[in-house]
C-alpha cells in the first residue's frame, strides 16, 4: 500500500492506494491553524486508517521546500513557521516520509495521464492562491521545482500586485462575494479571465508549454472560463508566444494525492533498477 498526505490550507486529506493506483481508503480532517495541533490530528487520523508497513508515504506541502533535509522554508496558505516537517510527521506516524510541493505533485499526476499526447506540460492550480508546475516527459522539472507563478507581479489598475492577489479563488470571493462554484455571471468570468491571462501569458513566454492544464478549486470550474480565457490569451499572443491548448484537470480535486502515488511508484521503480 502507498499513502498520500495532502496538506491544504483548510483541509488535510489522507489517501491509501493499492499497487494499481486505486484509492482503497481515505480520511479527511480540517487543517488546524496551529502546527502542533496539526501533528496531533494527523497522527490520530493516520492510525485510524490501520495501515501497516506501507511501501511509501509522500506528504504534499503548500510551500517552498528543502527536499533533501525534509524542511519547509516557507508555507504558502498556512500560518505556520518554517519547520522540519518530514521529521515531525515521521515521529507521529512512525514511518519515513518524503515531502514534495503540492502543486508539483498535482501537475505530475495530470501530466502522466496525457503523456502519450504531450511531453511538456504546464500545470496551473487556481485555488486559494495560484501555483504551477512544469512536467517534462512525466518528471517534475528540477529547474522549476521551486517556481511560484502566483508571485508574478502584474498591473492591476496602475498598481503592481502579485498575480494570485488579483486572480485566485481568494480574490474572486473578495471582489464578487461568491466562490467560483457559486458564480455564474459571464461578465464576472470575463473579468476573471482577463486577470488570469495577464499572468499566464508571461508563463507561456518563458516556458513555451505544449499544453496548459488547470486544476484547483477554481480550476475545477474550467467550463465557466475556458472560452473567455482562450479569447483573451489569443488577443495577447504573438508569433513568439503561441498559446497552447487549454485543458481541465482530470482529477481537479484529487490530483495532489494521485501525484503522491506517482512519485512513490517512480521512486520504487528507480530503486528496483
Amino acid at each position: 500500500m502507498y499513502v498520500a498526505i495532502d496538506i491544504g490550507g483548510t483541509k488535510t486529506l489522507l489517501a491509501v492506494f493499492d499497487k494499481a493506483g486505486a484509492i482503497i481508503k481515505s480520511q479527511k480532517f480540517a487543517t488546524p491553524p496551529n502546527y502542533d495541533d496539526f501533528l496531533v490530528e494527523l497522527g490520530k487520523n493516520y492510525q485510524s486508517l490501520g495501515v501497516i508497513d506501507p511501501a511509501g508515504i509522500v506528504a504534499a506541502i503548500p510551500g517552498r521546500l528543502d527536499r533533501k533535509k525534509g524542511l519547509v522554508l516557507g508555507y504558502g496558505t498556512l500560518p505556520w513557521q518554517p519547520s522540519p516537517i518530514a521529521i515531525d510527521i515521521e515521529k507521529v506516524i512512525g514511518q519515513p516520509v518524503v515531502i514534495e510541493n503540492d502543486a508539483k505533485l498535482a501537475g505530475l499526476s495530470e501530466a502522466i495521464l496525457i503523456l502519450g499526447e504531450f511531453k511538456k506540460v504546464l500545470y496551473v492550480t487556481v485555488s486559494t492562491g495560484i501555483s504551477n508546475a512544469l512536467i517534462i516527459n512525466g518528471v517534475i522539472d528540477p529547474g522549476l521545482e521551486d517556481s511560484e507563478g502566483g508571485q508574478i507581479l502584474v498591473d492591476d489598475g496602475g498598481t503592481l500586485k502579485q498575480w494570485e492577489d488579483v486572480a485566485s479563488g481568494r480574490a474572486i470571493v473578495e471582489k464578487y462575494g461568491k466562490r467560483a462554484s457559486e458564480l455564474d455571471d459571464p461578465i464576472a468570468w470575463q473579468e476573471i479571465s482577463s486577470k488570469l491571462a495577464i499572468g499566464l501569458i508571461d508563463l507561456i513566454a518563458i516556458i513555451q508549454p505544449e499544453v496548459i492544464i488547470f486544476g484547483g478549486g477554481v480550476g475545477s470550474h474550467f467550463n465557466k472560463f475556458e472560452e473567455p480565457l482562450a479569447a483573451e490569451l489569443h488577443r495577447l499572443e504573438t508569433d513568439m508566444t503561441p498559446v497552447p491548448p487549454l485543458r481541465a484537470a482530470q482529477h481537479a480535486e484529487q490530483a495532489v494525492v494521485y501525484g503522491c502515488f506517482n512519485l512513490i511508484e517512480a521512486s520504487l521503480e528507480k530503486t528496483a533498477q
